[in-house]
């Protein structure tokens, strides 16, 4: 690919001298008014090919800048998505491991409830010494 684009440049660089050379002198004169955007063009035929193909050249540099910028964003755009969809598989891991814990939690609680019912006497609960830092728990106090 790399080498077809260097071809096809060199061959364009050679056209565009030839052009300019062959068509420069007293005898490819304009004969007839040329303007641009006011401006009356004086030369040869070939100083007009010439301008020809500056403005190609900047018209192929603005579209190879427009093309490399738009590859540029949808790059940028393809890794966000990608970024994304990796943060969504994240957090769906993440939920379903924080519902597997909350079963287990639920199920021992479950199973230790029947045993402290039993340590219950005919004076009422048992009190047992509790952490301090129990902040959401209802501490049972035994009754007086």
């Amino acid at each position: 690919m790399i080498i077809l684009g260097l071809v096809i440049l060199v061959a364009a660089v050679v056209i565009g001298v030839a052009g300019v050379l062959s068509n420069s002198g007293s005898a490819h004169e304009f004969t007839g008014a040329f303007s641009v955007f006011g401006v009356d063009v004086t030369g040869s035929t070939g100083t007009l090919f010439l301008y020809g193909l500056v403005v190609g050249a900047a018209a192929l540099l603005g579209l190879s800048l427009l093309l490399t910028g738009t590859r540029r964003s949808a790059r940028r755009g393809r890794t966000a998505r990608h970024g994304l969809k990796q943060s969504r598989r994240e957090t769906a891991a993440a939920e379903q491991e924080r519902d597997v814990l909350i079963n287990e939690r639920d199920s021992a609680r479950a199973q230790t409830a029947p045993a402290e019912r039993d340590d219950e006497g005919p004076a009422g609960p048992v009190d047992r010494p509790r952490h301090k830092d129990h902040w959401f728990r209802h501490r049972h106090r035994a009754a007086h």
